[in-house]
């Protein structure tokens, strides 16, 4: 029998003082009966719930300075209900004042009962728990914990990540270093001190911090203390935001106000990352040429292993472009670089960081939308999108519709008069495509109570969404519309917001503002290289910086959503950093291969992936070889492997006189075949001019390497479209060893009333089922 220690000297006394006087036995008899009492009295017990609860302030009493005095009356006038007796603080979790009039509060089913029957009352929101998920792009890109590349790349332990931007801001959980290795004994770099940041804020996640302004300084712009820090502390939040996507560490419970709620975790969450700060927030958010350069060029001295830069310049010839004057500096060093394509995606020809060297990356959608839903008085609910940062929950609100008058139908500037829309839920018109941020300014400067824009293209991102606000496509619209018109009293009946909605059909999309090719510097060369998520990514920020206003208070996060191709190079070069980690002897040439000849170029309905500004299918202009597919570029068969004096070869091709290209390889002497070398690129692009009728043909030559199984058969099989015609010469390839090597010759030919864009894939596969894909895209003028 196991002994019964009893602590209280005063509860051992007496029981020793009973077992005396009635004996051992009834004394066990007398303690069931006691512990079977207490049993069942905590059964018949009311247990606590946490609930939040919505009451409409226009209840609350005038005598009460605060919302919170009258939540705390109204739990205390539930007290007595409570067997407990407990007390209204005790009850209190918070009281909102600002994301909903009301409070959450635990309660027991009659106190519930009771709060319900008042008038005050508007709703119940029970204590709600989803299960965990990453928030979300990791998943989303096939990262899984157990299987594939991040347990095969210790998710990217002992690589070092640098990050080329606007600074960090340490203090975030995702730069946490627990279950961080130790920092690796190459490295080289150092955490500065400066303005509210010192080198005792670094870890063996952070494990380099340093700031370069003095190009900036030159100019005439100084550092000013009221819009950023002088030194690699983050004000803007993009460099903590990149930093984190990259390879930022588990945060359990992340969100945008709610919104993507989940685990934030970086692509290579066990990397290391160094920030080098060469963004401003002084003067328009200002860098300038000579501070990138200097940041790139002490990254590649301190020892990072990959180079991320979500910055940009003018396009230039690469000799005035520093951005690929340090890249190539880089990839000498065995550094991979990835940079963003850039966010001009309305125009063609305008991919940003497109030199060969570089892994230029574009931006593409996530399977997530985040949305509000509507119910209408007569049963009629539908979805919309809104990032509206509050929990609010609207009900029997008017719903307003200037029928009567065309601009007011359309909310254009003006037109709402205060006094027809206070207090309802305006709907507004799109039929004239009119810009929705106009309408949404509108129906906030009338006073409405919540907006309803229809349109089929929304540009609004998070920040737009001042007021309760939802966007639905005007075929959606049109059904709200038809109700609003018929119905001699419309109503909304609910209005709920922070909606997060998965699996979304179609994904991934290329994002409207993604920039396209042809490259404007080299349109020979394919850019962008890669597609990746780069819309609405949630990654960790600066708190310090309002992220939006609503209703007169100040909103600010540890974690928000981002769009933009900056939000995409990071996840790259996160993928890159995990393929280093399992490939640690490959070329930066070799990683950008397994990238691009893995990706995919379906969507989650099985067909070509689109372009999300019109809808309609996209081409590799877009979104180069593919959306990225990590667990596939970590055994991709075949790569095509490039050295620094290929890249030299390329240069020699661009006819550059001697000062330029030094000025591009930083070096006074180099050697070039006699005639131009071709690129060993792991894409193929052709470009004809002109209608004299002589044939439309082109011949590329490439070599590649099996670092797949020692002995291998690889077939090419061709996807060809009308009007087009593929040949591969030789058709199959042996291997008989690891490493080795076998060339080919791929000729495109095209018929001279092809459309202007034609491309079809060669595809290399062999018995095991590696798919070694490329584009080959022919460009008709």
């Amino acid at each position: 029998m196991v002994p019964i220690k009893l602590n209280n000297p005063s509860i051992s006394s007496a029981i020793r003082f009973i077992t005396r006087k009635m004996g051992l036995y009834n004394v066990i008899s007398l303690l069931l009966l006691m512990l079977l009492q207490i049993t069942n009295a905590a059964s018949n017990a009311e247990e606590y719930q946490t609930y939040i609860i919505h009451m409409d302030h226009s209840h609350k009493p005038a005598y009460f300075l605060t919302h919170e005095a009258w939540h705390r009356s109204t739990l205390k006038s539930l007290s007595s209900t409570s067997p407990a007796d407990r007390d209204d603080s005790e009850m209190l979790l918070y009281s909102y004042s600002h994301v909903m009039h009301g409070f959450s509060a635990r309660l027991t089913p009659s106190q519930l009962s009771k709060l319900e029957s008042s008038s005050a009352h508007v709703a119940t929101y029970p204590e709600s728990f989803g299960k965990m998920f990453t928030t979300h792009s990791p998943k989303f890109l096939g990262l899984r914990q157990n299987l594939g590349l991040w347990p095969a790349a210790s998710y990217g332990q002992d690589v070092i990540i640098g990050i080329i931007d606007s600074g960090i801001w340490p203090e975030s959980e995702s730069f946490g270093d627990k279950g961080m290795s130790e920092v690796p004994e190459r490295w080289k770099g150092a955490c500065e001190n400066g303005t509210a940041f010192t080198p005792s804020l670094c870890n063996k996640k952070l494990i380099g911090a340093r700031s370069f302004s003095k190009g900036l300084e030159a100019a005439g712009i100084s550092i000013s203390k009221e819009y950023d820090y002088d030194s690699p502390r983050d004000f803007l939040g993009h460099g903590t935001h990149t930093s984190s996507t990259a390879a930022g560490n588990h945060v359990l419970s992340a969100s945008h106000f709610g919104y993507a709620k989940g685990t934030a975790r970086g692509v290579a969450p066990r990397a290391h990352v160094a920030m080098y700060k060469v963004l401003w927030a002084s003067d328009s958010e200002k860098s300038a040429a000579t501070d990138v350069l200097a940041g790139m060029d002490q990254a590649i001295s301190d020892g990072v292993d990959i180079m991320s830069l979500s910055i940009g310049f003018d396009f230039l010839p690469y000799y005035n472009d520093i951005i690929a004057i340090g890249a190539l500096s880089a990839i000498e060093k065995g550094i991979v670089v990835v940079c963003a394509a850039g966010n001009d995606g309305w125009a063609e020809n305008s991919t940003y960081n497109g030199a060969p060297w570089i892994t230029t990356v574009g931006a593409g959608t996530l399977d997530r939308s985040f949305t509000a839903t509507l119910t209408l008085d007569n049963g009629l609910t539908v979805e919309g999108e809104s990032y509206f940062p509050e929990s609010v929950y609207i009900s029997d609100k008017p719903l307003y519709y200037g029928k009567d008058n065309a601009s007011k139908a359309i909310c254009y500037y003006g037109a709402l008069d205060p006094k027809e829309v206070a207090g309802k839920v305006v709907l507004c018109d799109n039929t004239m495509k009119t810009d929705v941020d106009g309408q949404k300014e509108e129906v906030r400067s009338a006073g409405a109570y919540a907006g309803i824009f229809m349109t089929d293209m929304s540009l609004l991102d998070p920040q737009d969404f001042v007021i309760p606000a939802l966007i639905v496509p005007i075929s959606t619209g049109a059904l709200i519309r038809e109700y609003a018109t018929q119905a001699n009293t419309t109503k909304v009946k609910t209005l709920t917001f922070v909606h997060t909605n998965l699996g979304i059909k179609p994904a991934p999309q290329v994002a409207f503002f993604s920039s396209r090719g042809p490259d404007p510097i080299t349109p020979g060369i394919l850019k962008p290289d890669i597609l990746a998520p780069g819309v609405d990514v949630l990654a960790a920020v600066a708190p310090n910086r309002l992220f939006i206003e609503v209703n007169n208070y100040n909103l600010a996060s540890d974690y928000q959503l981002m769009s933009g191709t900056s939000m995409a190079a990071p996840h790259v070069a996160g993928v890159a950093a995990l393929l280093k980690a399992v490939h640690r002897e490959w070329s930066p040439a070799a990683i950008r291969s397994a990238i691009m000849t893995t990706a995919y170029s379906l969507d989650n309905t099985k067909t070509t992936i689109k372009d999300q500004w019109g809808g309609l299918p996209a081409t590799p202009l877009e979104f180069g070889a593919g959306h990225i597919n990590p667990n596939r570029a970590m055994n991709p068969g075949l790569i095509y492997d490039m050295d620094v004096q290929d890249y030299i070869e390329f240069l020699c091709g661009l006819g550059y006189t001697a000062e330029q290209m030094s000025a591009v390889i930083r070096r006074n002497q180099w050697s070039c075949h006699q005639q131009p070398a071709e690129l060993n690129y792991p894409s193929f692009i052709a470009i004809f001019n002109g209608t004299d009728g002589s044939p439309k043909a082109k011949n590329f030559s490439r070599v590649v390497t099996n670092v797949g199984d020692g002995t291998s058969i690889y077939k090419a099989f061709l996807e060809v479209p009308s009007g087009m015609k593929i040949a591969v010469e030789p058709s199959s390839l042996t291997f008989t060893g690891k490493n080795q090597e076998q060339g080919f010759v791929l000729r495109v030919e095209i018929d001279n009333d092809a459309p202007k864009v034609t491309y079809g894939y060669l595809k290399w596969i062999d018995q095991q089922n590696h798919i070694v894909s490329s584009p080959v895209v022919v460009i008709n003028y």
